[in-house]
């Protein structure tokens, strides 16, 4: 009952108009745009303390300047949305705790009834940030521990500490009972490669000491060739097919996509984007800045890209490498 706060009538009529207008759109081969968007992510910083070998921002690949939102811009983008946003990702690339203010920014998205949700590497769930977190109003939280020992662990996450996330993970708990809060909800999130898809069992059971309350096996982004070796032997957990002597995603790609009727994407500067896929924004749709948002949302060239997932989705870049709904819940 907590979370009808984040409901109006105003918001739900948006999210028929987004699914009608979305199917109206596959049956007729043209977009048709009815609502606004309800799901929104933004990016508090794309800086990040690990240098994970997949991540452009980790491995010094993207082509991105380096910063943090301004408030006063994100306070910006929730005025010009809170009506139709219900769900808000702060996060897009790098580590959102070493965002200086990001305990006010995931209060003003509360303040403003929308239900946000956050994903970390876990290294800044210390005592005082553990507080801060439960007190902000986050709804829910994922940490990444991709291992059950730290040799595994950092071939993955380089740079990163197995048990200060760990404790940092059971510091989080204690403090949500300590505060008799039920959030955040505790999401791990286990991405599973060939190195260590034999310490699946072994997570699951860490998961039930630790007390959280999800546990995710995710199939891994592989962009690298150098790195397709990593790819796990165990199928429901890859989203690559080997066949004809190359990897190619197992998904049958369709010419459609929900996120873009329904999603919005901000990177720290205020460039919309259409996906998250696009880490290194390519397909740049407008900046918050310069024009209001829903404008961009409708603009010709937003609707040009839609029109072409509809028409032929594997033209497009960065949807080569995107499979929906390859979270595997535990």
């Amino acid at each position: 009952m907590y979370l009808l706060r984040y409901i109006s009538l105003k918001k739900i009529i948006n999210i028929l108009k987004v699914y009608l207008g979305y199917y109206a759109s596959i049956v007729f081969k043209k977009v048709i745009l009815l609502g606004s968007p309800f799901s929104l992510t933004t990016e508090p910083t794309n800086n990040c303390n690990l240098h994970c070998m997949e991540c452009p921002t980790g491995n010094n690949t993207s082509k991105r300047e380096k910063g943090n939102v301004d408030f006063e811009l994100y306070q910006k983008i929730i005025d010009e949305l809170k009506d139709y946003i219900l769900f808000q990702m702060i996060y897009f690339q790098g580590e959102p705790f070493q965002h200086p203010d990001i305990f006010k920014i995931i209060n003003y998205a509360d303040q403003n009834k929308i239900y946000t949700s956050t994903s970390t590497n876990g290294h800044f769930l210390s005592q005082e940030n553990c507080h801060k977190i439960v007190q902000s109003g986050l709804k829910n939280i994922l940490v990444s521990v991709d291992g059950t020992a730290q040799e595994t662990y950092e071939k993955y996450r380089v740079g990163g500490t197995l048990q200060k996330i760990l404790k940092g993970i059971e510091t989080l708990v204690k403090t949500k009972q300590n505060l008799k809060s039920k959030f955040p909800t505790i999401h791990l999130q286990y991405l599973v490669f060939k190195y260590n898809q034999h310490q699946m069992s072994e997570i699951r059971k860490i998961s039930k000491l630790l007390g959280v309350n999800k546990l995710d096996f995710k199939s891994a982004q592989i962009e690298n060739e150098e790195n397709y070796s990593l790819i796990p032997d165990i199928k429901r957990y890859s989203r690559y097919k080997y066949e004809n002597g190359e990897y190619t995603i197992k998904n049958k790609m369709q010419n459609r996509c929900f996120r873009i009727w329904s999603t919005l994407v901000i990177s720290w500067d205020g460039n919309i984007v259409p996906c998250c896929f696009d880490k290194d924004l390519d397909f740049i749709m407008g900046n918050v800045k310069q024009t209001p948002i829903l404008k961009v949302w409708k603009s010709e060239n937003f609707i040009r890209f839609r029109k072409s997932t509809l028409l032929n989705r594997k033209k497009t870049s960065i949807c080569r490498n995107c499979t929906e709904g390859l979270r595997i819940k535990s």
